[in-house]
Parts: structure tokens; C-alpha cells; sequence
């Protein structure tokens, strides 16, 4: 089993092994996966959230990787774009935006609540659900890719939010597109930086 990366969504095998502060939220359904969250942790750790039905219903925890079922990536989720049914507008927007994204040829996926419907369909998507998507870019792109990367973003039927994963931290398009610094979010906290793919 690959290295759970942030965004990753986490099944287990072990419904008890997810705790936040010691304890497990009662809230939490033993069907929803666990998603993999940006912290320093020790070896055999890994850092991850927990979510309800509900927009309260949220924490963050930590999970034994020993614990972990299965491991569903954004990349995963993307295959399952197209092929997804419903009339809510960040679904509609998944749809179109698919193959757009695919010739673009880059690891990209849906994450937030459209890629935790797509992956255990339990109901967190409503009709004001922004699309939330990952592309992960280990090397800095041709300028051509983050243009069309943005412009993916005008004309939707909901917000998009585009988040660019370096292998070291995560930023989103938009406020990169809009020149100067970045927050960085890395395993270490948040960071200013000029040039997210030389802060590493």
C-alpha cells in the first residue's frame, strides 16, 4: 500500500482507530472515510480529519497507518467524474470540467465534500456545494498549464477552488494567480514563500 498523501481519503478496517484528543466522535459513521491532513506526526501516524452530514461535524485526529483498509486517491476519483450522476451544480461542474482536465495531463482530482460523495456516497452535497479540486504538480508547470488551469474556474454553475500540490506543500491557484507571495501549508504549518515549488 502506497503512503497516504494529504487529500487522500482513508477507509479502515478498525472503526475505533480514528480518535481526536483520545476520543472518537460519536457523530461519525463507520462507512465515512477519514481524510489525510497536513501535521508532523510520528512514524506509523498519520494525521487525518473526520466529517459528518452536518457542517459542524468536523475534527481533526489522528489514525495507526496500521488501521488503514484502503486508500482512495484524488487521482481515483477523477476516473469516476464523468460517469457521476446528479443535478447538484458542483457535481454538473465536476462533469464538464473532467475532460478539460484530462487533456491537460495532470494527476488532478475532485477533493472536499465532491470527492467524499464520489468516494461513500453518504449525502454531504448541497445545492450551494463549492467543487473542490486537487492538482498535484511535483515540478513546476509551463505557464500555459496554470492559465488554463484558471480559466477552468469562470463561466461554472459553483465556486471553484483549485489547490496546487508541490510534494511539499499545498497552495491555492488563485491566490498564486493573483502574483506575489503564497501561503504555503506544509507539514511544519503554514508558510509565506515566494516560489512554492523552490520552498522545499
Amino acid at each position: 500500500m502506497p503512503a497516504p498523501r494529504p487529500h487522500d481519503l482513508l477507509f479502515t478496517h478498525r472503526p475505533d482507530a480514528f480518535t481526536a484528543d483520545g476520543v472518537r466522535p460519536d457523530w461519525l459513521d463507520p462507512r465515512a472515510p477519514l481524510v489525510v491532513r497536513r501535521a508532523a506526526t510520528p512514524p506509523g501516524i498519520v494525521p487525518a480529519g473526520a466529517r459528518g452530514l452536518q457542517r459542524n461535524e468536523r475534527c481533526k485526529g489522528h489514525l495507526a497507518l496500521d488501521a488503514v483498509a484502503s486508500i482512495v486517491t484524488p487521482r481515483m476519483l477523477a476516473a469516476r467524474a464523468q460517469a457521476a450522476t446528479g443535478d447538484l451544480p458542483c457535481i454538473a461542474a465536476l462533469r464538464a470540467l473532467a475532460p478539460r482536465l484530462d487533456l491537460l495531463g495532470v494527476d488532478w482530482g475532485p477533493t472536499g465534500g465532491a470527492g467524499y460523495w464520489l468516494a461513500c456516497g453518504l449525502p454531504v452535497l448541497r445545492a450551494t456545494s463549492d467543487l473542490d479540486l486537487l492538482v498535484r504538480l511535483p515540478r513546476r508547470p509551463a505557464a500555459g498549464v496554470l492559465a488554463a488551469l484558471a480559466a477552468l474556474q469562470d463561466g461554472q454553475p459553483c465556486r471553484i477552488d483549485i489547490q496546487l500540490d508541490t510534494g511539499a506543500g499545498g497552495f491555492a491557484l488563485a491566490e498564486h494567480a493573483r502574483g506575489g507571495r503564497v501561503l504555503l501549508k506544509t507539514d511544519a504549518g503554514p508558510r509565506l514563500v515566494d516560489d512554492p515549488w523552490e520552498a522545499a
